[in-house]
């Protein structure tokens, strides 16, 4: 059943992004053409975007009640990444379509090359994305699942709650805490608010998978392209034992150069798309893991602590993939320049080993994304923002006490 499901899933199209493509495609941030689905999905972008402005408003409610309030400011400020990313997503699609179009041509050029080592460096990224992407998908639906089950589910097993509903003393658990122009303390009115709430969880959950494995394995295959264009500089000029004309190194350097500037060309639109995003991500995340970090010491349920919990993981594995990944480019790239001068260039004419002083120079200057115009994303400042979350979690505990 997996497999069949993987299967289709895979596209021959895009041997490397098919998953990803059909997910942007499945949750509308690659619009469709017929112009009726395309309206379609924006009334849906719409009602979700509406959506987390009511949960805004709801905080103004729950103020007084520190619990209720960490758990609406937590999962709105999710909310408002999630809006952020298929808004500029669709804002930028142009960019994000010719970025996709050059990962999938530059991809599928590399697989027509009949190189064991350079394909075993395409199976090993390919097989990586799919885990990343299936696995991402996975914990992603598990937290909206959870999310989604929590109030049957303490309805089901807490007697002292069922209780207090029955005579009043007691609300109803919503899946999301968000404002509704209803009464919603009436069944009617807390079963609608929660069918709302569970297709804004499943929507938004489809919006953060579908981006987030789209960059992420984009990231991925720009770590491989750097690594096979290093393999390919040190191949230059043959080996020892089967030198190349100065004509086909003259090419080989050509093609090496031209690789180089596609990816830096690239990986700098990426990087603007990305920015934005990543920029209001970290400070997002500073604040969600400090409230989460918060609500697992003071919660007493052990439902609510599980669910906290995973809600915890989650945060930290979204912030923490984007860091690693971008953490590996950057690494990669900076050794790029090691491959011009791992080829037999010694053994050349001083007018090519010229050209391969150049073509390092060219390599010299590494790839690394950034989030906003304040900070690189690296492991390094995954750490920062933990750091910083916890100090965050420190002050708010000391408050509490005193």
């Amino acid at each position: 059943m997996l497999k069949y499901i993987s299967n289709k899933l895979e596209d021959p199209n895009f041997p490397l992004l098919g998953p990803n493509i059909k997910a942007l495609k499945f949750w509308g941030l690659i619009l469709p053409e017929i112009s009726s689905k395309k309206w379609m999905y924006i009334a849906f972008h719409l009602s979700v975007i509406i959506f987390t402005a009511t949960e805004y408003a709801e905080i103004w409610f729950v103020k007084k009640d520190m619990n209720l309030l960490l758990t609406n400011v937590k999962i709105t400020l999710l909310a408002t990444v999630s809006v952020g990313k298929v808004i500029s997503f669709l804002i930028w699609q142009n960019n994000w379509k010719s970025i996709i179009d050059y990962v999938n041509e530059a991809d599928k050029t590399q697989r027509q090359i009949l190189n064991s080592d350079k394909r075993a460096i395409i199976e090993n990224y390919t097989k990586y994305s799919r885990k990343i992407t299936y696995y991402y998908w996975l914990l992603m639906y598990m937290t909206v699942v959870f999310v989604i089950c929590q109030p049957f589910y303490k309805y089901i097993s807490s007697e002292i709650y069922r209780e207090s509903v029955r005579n009043g003393t007691g609300g109803y658990t919503e899946v999301v805490s968000s404002w509704v122009p209803f009464n919603k303390s009436t069944i009617a009115g807390y079963m609608m608010a929660s069918l709302y709430q569970s297709y804004a969880a499943i929507y938004g959950g489809g919006w953060i998978t579908s981006f987030d494995t789209n960059a992420i394995v984009i990231m991925v295959f720009f770590r491989g392209e750097l690594q096979s264009l290093r393999m390919d500089c040190s191949n230059i000029f043959g080996t020892e034992n089967s030198v190349v004309t100065r004509e086909e190194a003259r090419l080989r350097l050509e093609i090496c150069h031209k690789r180089h500037l596609n990816l830096v060309k690239y990986s700098r639109m990426f990087d603007s798309c990305l920015s934005p995003i990543m920029l209001l991500y970290v400070i997002v995340c500073s604040v969600m893991l400090c409230a989460t970090t918060y609500q697992i010491t003071f919660e007493t349920s052990a439902l609510q602590r599980f669910i906290t919990v995973e809600y915890l993981i989650f945060g930290v594995a979204q912030l923490f993939m984007y860091c690693w990944h971008s953490n590996e480019v950057f690494f990669v790239s900076k050794d790029l320049s090691l491959g011009p001068y791992e080829s037999i260039w010694w053994t050349r004419e001083l007018s090519e080993q010229k050209d391969i002083k150049i073509l390092t120079e060219q390599f010299k200057k590494p790839i690394v994304f950034s989030a906003g115009p304040f900070s690189e994303i690296t492991v390094a400042t995954f750490i920062s923002i933990l750091k910083g979350a916890y100090s965050y979690y420190t002050l708010l505990s000391q408050s509490q006490e005193n």
